[in-house]
């Protein structure tokens, strides 16, 4: 076999790879999406996932029962989370509907909220890739929206994200589900990149 051969060889698989684990992101993303079908269920679904995706990229055993046994150690307090974060983005909705109605002050009023509206999405995303079994989901959003915060490089690749699944949505509805997969890989490589 010639050198040119091996290095050919070689970069096939280092493909095939990379392949593999951008179709378990598209994978990942579905099941996100079936578990987060009760909306409440949405950041436990999401840890869940980030956690498949963690021991696949650490070549463990992972599969959908993995992710199922995952999603209910996550949702057993971690719905209260979702319906916490529901409820925040309600909030922030009727602010912004308040600003469309023409309160004085309302581009102010409006900035704020799309500000509050970056952190409680993409601090619950944050939160959500750094669960473990056992952990606490108020101190996982509490750490979330300081690192939103102190790392805004990171936060801006995850809005970006966030923009790449409004995007798909709208292109063709079905895209959301592998989205959510890719955003939530991206969501670990962030806080990898954070943590060094």
């Amino acid at each position: 076999m010639t050198t040119t051969t091996a290095r050919v060889q070689g970069e096939q698989s280092a493909f095939q790879r990379a392949f593999g684990v951008f179709a378990e992101c598209l994978l990942t993303g579905v099941w996100i999406f079936l578990g987060a079908l009760p909306l409440v269920t949405l950041p436990a679904a999401c840890a869940a996932g980030a956690a498949h995706l963690r021991r696949h990229l650490a070549h463990e055993e992972s599969g959908w029962r993995q992710f199922v046994a995952d999603w209910r150690s996550a949702v057993r307090r971690g719905w209260l989370a979702g319906l916490a974060g529901w409820g925040v983005l309600a909030l922030l909705w009727a602010d912004f509907a308040a600003v469309r109605a023409g309160l004085p002050g309302g581009p102010f009023v409006g900035a704020v909220g799309v500000g509050a509206a970056v952190v409680v999405v993409v601090g619950g995303l944050r939160a959500a890739v750094r669960w473990r079994p056992g952990a606490s989901w108020r101190e996982l959003f509490a750490a979330g929206a300081r690192h939103t915060l102190r790392d805004p490089a990171g936060s801006m690749v995850l809005v970006c994200g966030f923009a790449v699944i409004a995007a798909s949505a709208w292109f063709a509805a079905p895209l959301l589900a592998p989205a959510l997969g890719m955003v939530t890989a991206a969501a670990i490589a962030v806080e990898r990149r954070r943590t060094g």
